[in-house]
C-alpha cells in the first residue's frame, strides 16, 4: 500500500518536473540554417553555467542566447559574425575552443612545457642517484 502510494507520488512529481521543461520549436528557412543553429548552440558555452553549451542549458540567459542566435541565423548572418557578436558581448568564455593567440598560449602549451620540464628533472635525478650509487658501490 505504502509502496504504491510512494510510486504514485514519484510518478506525479516526474510528470510535473517534465512539464517544467519547455521544448523549443523553431522553424528555419532551410535545413542548412537549422544545422548552423545546432552547431552554433553546441559550440558556444552558456555564460551562467559552469561547463554546458547553449543547447544543453536551461538557464534563462541560455534561452535568450539561443533566441538571439536563431534571429541572427534567420537574418542571414554568417557563423563568424554570430560568434564575433557573442564574444564581443560575453568574452571568450563563451567559446569552447578559445583562439590560439599570445594571450592564450600559456593555456594551450603550458601543460606540455611543464610535462617536459618535469620529465627532464626526473631524468636528471635518476642519473644523479645512479652515479651516487655507483660511487658508493666502489667504496
Amino acid at each position: 500500500m505504502i509502496g504504491r502510494l510512494l510510486s504514485l507520488v514519484l510518478l506525479t512529481l516526474g510528470v510535473w518536473g517534465g512539464a517544467a521543461i519547455a521544448m523549443e520549436v523553431l522553424e528555419f528557412q532551410t535545413p542548412e540554417d537549422q544545422e548552423r543553429y545546432r552547431v552554433l548552440t553546441e559550440e558556444l558555452r552558456c555564460p551562467k553555467c559552469q561547463n554546458q553549451n547553449l543547447e544543453d542549458s536551461n538557464a534563462g540567459i541560455a534561452v535568450d542566447l539561443r533566441n538571439q542566435i536563431y534571429a541572427m541565423v534567420n537574418d542571414g548572418k554568417s557563423n563568424q559574425e554570430i560568434i564575433d557578436y557573442m564574444v564581443a558581448r560575453y568574452g571568450e568564455f563563451v567559446l569552447y575552443r578559445p583562439v590560439h593567440d599570445s594571450s592564450t598560449a600559456v593555456l594551450w602549451y603550458g601543460p606540455f612545457v611543464l610535462l617536459l620540464v618535469g620529465g627532464l628533472i626526473f631524468i636528471l635525478v635518476v642519473f644523479k642517484n645512479k652515479r651516487q650509487s655507483d660511487k658508493d658501490a666502489k667504496l
